[in-house]
């Protein structure tokens, strides 16, 4: 199934494959419904894990192929896509400059302190639309001065980036039976555009829904496509294939917006871990799961088949 994803760059940051886990004390207390498991990228052991590990896996790969001597990338002051690319650039020997928006917390904490304590040099700016900006900056200095910078774009949602979640299928489909659905929180687009195209590539039917943590479908859905598009090439499969898989999404448990948790998602929280000692994150895993829960209540999985939730990890978040 892999094809031309064998031959990209990889860089095994953590163990082996991440444990898929049954979730039947969540599943009899939401009354029953569809069996419910959960794939636990959470326990990846690096960095305190999650899905933007998978990504560095490749991405920083391809930052060393290329004689990288510093990773530059972006996200808000609390983001786990920084806390691990500071990780993998410490682990690799490269410096690291993060542009975070926001106020650095005083004392810092969670997310920012393990920036910190990584040695990354942090860069704030006012608004989100200051990132991109000051990271394009950041690497035309190092440029000038002989540097050797790699930016990555916020989330390392790239077509690379989304490449770690073909393989993140192939992983599943060797330990279980294929799922109905898998649900996930989807925010910059590239591990549900990974998780669309490994299932499409090894020709399973199970849906993949993204249960968006802030953006509405309107406007993520083109830059899942957009990853598609590039994701293609790099994988070496038949466009339509890829091209035909259908981009499910469901906006309506963002709440007021990014990181600003919601009833039904501080339920979620609790949920699951006075049900199966599962850890969620405000910002992503605990919407995705009230997303989880509405629909088995709903009945809209049916009764039967199983629902696998894609634990992307984040729970550093809890102690922000």
């Amino acid at each position: 199934m892999l094809g031309s994803l064998a031959s990209l760059p990889f860089i095994p940051l953590g163990p082996g494959p991440t444990p898929v886990e049954e979730l039947t004390r969540l599943c009899a207390a939401l009354g029953g419904g569809p069996r419910l498991l959960v794939k636990r990228d959470d326990a990846i052991g690096f960095a305190f894990g999650g899905n933007k590990v998978r990504k560095l896996r490749f991405v920083a790969a391809d930052a060393i192929a290329q004689g990288a001597d510093t990773l530059i990338t972006s996200g808000s002051v609390q983001s786990n896509h920084a806390r691990v690319t500071a990780a993998a650039a410490a682990k690799l020997g490269l410096h690291c400059i993060l542009v975070v928006n926001g106020a650095p917390p005083d004392p810092p904490s969670a997310n920012a302190l393990l920036d910190r304590l990584l040695g990354a040099e942090m860069r704030y700016v006012a608004a989100r639309d200051d990132r991109a900006p000051a990271m394009d900056a950041a690497a035309a200095a190092l440029r000038r001065v002989g540097r050797r910078p790699y930016v990555i774009p916020i989330g390392a949602s790239t077509p690379l980036g989304a490449a770690a979640f073909v393989h993140a299928v192939t992983e599943l489909l060797e330990q279980i039976d294929p799922p109905d659905v898998i649900v996930h929180a989807t925010s910059s687009g590239g591990t549900q555009a990974g998780l669309i195209a490994g299932c499409a590539l090894a020709g399973v039917k199970t849906r993949v829904l993204g249960i968006s943590a802030d953006e509405p479908t309107a406007s993520l859905e083109p830059v899942i496509r957009e990853i598609l598009s590039g994701l293609i090439p790099l994988i070496g499969c038949d466009p339509g294939r890829v091209n035909r898989a259908p981009v499910e999404m469901d906006d309506s448990f963002t709440g007021p917006g990014y990181g600003i948790p919601t009833p039904e998602s501080r339920a979620a929280i609790e949920l699951c871990a006075r049900t199966e000692a599962l850890f969620l994150d405000p910002t992503y895993t605990a919407k995705a799961m009230a997303g989880l829960i509405a629909h088995v209540r709903r009945g809209t999985f049916g009764a039967q088949g199983t629902v696998l939730f894609w634990h992307t990890g984040g729970q550093v978040g809890l102690f922000a």
